[in-house]
This record gives structure tokens, sequence and C-alpha cells, in this order.
């Protein structure tokens, strides 16, 4: 089987333009055979970066330019199973294919318009001539329905960035329409990483029984997802023992800041979208605040193997289709109530008095299309956690990037219920 670790080792020794790199690892293959390039190549090849529950916009090369072409469309999305909503995106789906390239790539990026509204993209952060910014009425016409517009500059500075409309953006935004660019630089880098993963931070508001989100909310959103998905539908990022890990965060949500927490890892911040972070400025955390409107660059060497939560650790962003205006239970004392009302109302039962901790656990009748506040099953019972909520899993050995499952932890190293001897040994009184 080809690992990573293979091609990365074949993109150093052999490979001639990142190119011919891309298309060995397949996340962002070529639409057709290109003609040889004219652009001088990079010296060496580079990690190819990976979209969890996404993918890579693939491009041609005609000439000295890297060609891509971007489809704004109405589509079907499932956020996790059991919620599929009506969303706007590019080719298919949401967020939109991350664009890929290389610093000092000169590109042409066609866009195609099959929304019932005119659009543009407007490439953030990107320093790119003005006519090509992307802001209706301002630096361009908007793209009417049925037609393609062409967009060509110059990528000049390596890092993480973002695409989204700059026409009627309240309503294109909330219904999905964004996506990552990724420029690698030219010159190799000294420490490279072994994985390279896209992260796109948004919410929603999806009123249950409903599919359309909701793009008049201003501050009571019940989805929150990763890439478009809300746990348990997130897919995991994955790692081996000693890899350089680089995860980048970009938040095009609406209102909301998210303060991204990793569990088992210390990692540094070396680079937000307005380019990388000297080394002599980083400094350890093991959360970042990922603001509106910015990306976020944490690099990390995974040595400790296991399941490792990542999440936002604003406690609503990890729960699912949250209603707000439900009464606070806690603490009420019902008596004989269920009793009194089940014969008016059959299956009617008090929830929320002692907590809220067991509920996404319980059978119960929801409205068509909805999920459950709270996430999924897991190796040890109930994951009480949804929305912005994924994994980051570390093994010993991996033979090859999917989910190798649940982590099966050394005999002596899970908590468990303390014995009594241990109570006595300890001097715990209870």
């Amino acid at each position: 089987m080809i690992t990573r670790r293979t091609l990365i080792g074949w993109g150093t020794a052999m490979l001639a333009s990142s190119t011919a790199l891309l298309r060995a690892r397949g996340s962002a293959a070529e639409v057709d055979p290109p003609p040889a390039p004219t652009a001088p190549p990079p010296r060496r090849g580079f990690t190819p970066v990976i979209t969890p529950n996404g993918a890579t916009l693939p491009f041609r090369r005609v000439g000295d330019a890297k060609i891509f072409h971007l489809v704004a469309e109405p589509l079907r999305h499932e956020i996790a199973p059991g919620l599929t909503i009506d969303a706007w995106g590019y080719n298919g789906r949401t967020p939109g294919p991350t664009i890929e390239v290389v610093e000092g790539d000169t590109v042409r990026i066609y866009v195609t318009n099959r929304l019932p509204e005119p659009t543009t993209v407007h490439w953030h952060g990107v320093l790119v001539p003005n006519g090509m910014d992307g802001v209706a009425g301002l630096s361009q016409r908007a793209i009417p329905p049925g037609e393609t517009f062409k967009y060509e500059f110059t990528f000049r500075y390596p890092g993480t960035f973002m695409y989204h409309p700059h026409f009627d953006e309240m309503v294109q935004m909330a219904f999905g329409m964004m996506g990552m660019i990724v420029v690698h630089p030219r010159t190799p880098e000294d420490t490279p990483p072994d994985r390279d993963y896209a992260l796109m931070l948004s919410e929603w508001r999806v009123t249950p029984g409903t599919s359309r989100p909701n793009p008049n909310e201003m501050t009571d959103f019940n989805v929150f997802t990763i890439n478009s998905r809300a746990f348990p539908g997130t897919a995991p990022l994955v790692a081996q023992v000693g890899d350089r890990v680089r995860i980048r965060i970009g938040n095009l949500g609406a209102m909301s800041h998210h303060p991204i927490h990793l569990h088992g890892y210390a990692f540094r911040v070396v680079a937000t979208d307005g380019g990388p972070i000297a080394k002599a400025g980083q400094w350890p955390e093991t959360t970042v605040l990922v603001p509106v409107g910015t990306t976020r660059d944490i690099e990390l060497v995974t040595d400790v193997p296991g399941d490792w939560a990542l999440h936002c650790h604003m406690t609503h962003h990890v729960m699912n289709q949250m209603g707000h205006d439900v009464p606070n239970m806690v603490g009420v004392r019902p008596g004989d109530l269920d009793q009194r009302v089940q014969p008016l109302l059959p299956g009617y039962m008090t929830m929320g008095q002692d907590g809220m901790g067991n509920m996404g656990e319980m059978p119960m009748a929801m409205p068509r299309n909805s999920i459950s506040m709270r996430g999924g099953s897991g190796p040890f019972g109930y994951i009480d956690m949804g929305g912005l909520f994924t994994m980051l899993k570390v093994r010993e050995h991996l033979t090859g990037d999917g989910d190798p499952g649940w982590y099966r932890n050394p005999p002596g190293s899970v908590a468990v219920r303390a014995s009594v001897a241990d109570l006595r040994a300890d001097g715990i009184r209870i």
C-alpha cells in the first residue's frame, strides 16, 4: 500500500514539479493531461493538504497558468446523519473544494454562476489587483446567473487564506458558500509537515424540522460545523507517532469566534492569514482563538498515541440544534406530574431536572430532518458532544490515511471506579 511517507519520499527524491506530486497523492488531480509546463517548477515537492470531509479543487496547466473552475450552485448537504440541508456552495459541496497552489503560481479561475441571483468570489487575505478582488459594484460587475467570469492573478505569498462571495454575503455565506486556499512556499521548508490539514469553521440556523438555513439569524445559531459537518458526522484527523502535524483553521461564520482546544498536546501558533509568525514570536498553547474572518495555523509533533478531542471550548458550540427557548428545568422536582399528564399526552416525560447529560441517548420523537443536541457513540459509551467537535487520532503505526478506529488503551491506563481498598489505602473517606 502506498503511504503518505512513501509519497513524500518520492516527492523529495524524484518529482520535478508540485503538479506531479499532487497527481500522485490524488488530492489535487488534474482534469486533463496537461501540456509541458513552461513556468519554473518548485525545487521539491510539498505535503498536500487534506480537507477532512472535503476535497481539493482539480486544475490543469495551460502555458504558464494553472486553470481552475469553480461552479456556484445549490446543493443538498448532510451535516450529520439525520440532518440534511438545502445549501449553496461550489462544485457540489460546502465548503467548496480547497484551492491548493504554490507561491508564485499564476492562476486563471473561472467562476460559473448557477445560483438564482448574482454572485462574485473574493479571495480573502490574498493580495490581488483591485479588479480581481471580487467586491460586487466596487471592483467588478456581479456575475449574473448563467454567466461565467474569469479571475487571473499570481499568488505572491504563501499562507492559509479563504474564498467567499462579496455579493449578498449574509445569504450566500449563511447557505454555505466558502472555501479554503492553501499556498505552499516555493522555497522548501526547513521542517515541512508530515500531515497538513485544513478546517473551515462555520455556523448555521437550521430550525428543527426544516432543511433551509435561516440567513436572517444574528445571534441564535444552533448548528456549528467543521468543514460543514457536525459531530458525529466529522471525520477525524489522523497521525502517526513522530509526525509533524500542521492544522490550518479558518473561520467564516457570521458572528462567533471559536477557541479551538486540543486535548493531549501543546502546540505552537505558527501563522495567521497575514503571514507566518517568526519563531521568536511563536508561543505554546493548548487553545487557539480563531476570530471571524481569520485563519490560524498551528503545529505540533504527535508523540502520544490516543484519540484526542479537538473542539471549540464555547460549550454551546459543541451541541447540535439547540433550543434556547427551552425552560431551565435543573432542580425542578416534578413529583407525580408525569403520571398525571400521561393520560392526556401519552409518552410525556419531564426532562432536564437532573441535568441534560443523558438526553442524547434517550430515544424520543423528533421533528423530521433533525438530530439530537448531543453527539454519538464512543468506545466507552455516549460521547456527550456535538457541533464543533472532532478528534486527532494518533497511532504508533498507520496503514493509510483513513479512520483507524477507536484507540485501545494499554491495560491499567483508563480511569475506572475506585475500589474500597484504594480509598482506604489513600485515606479517602466518602
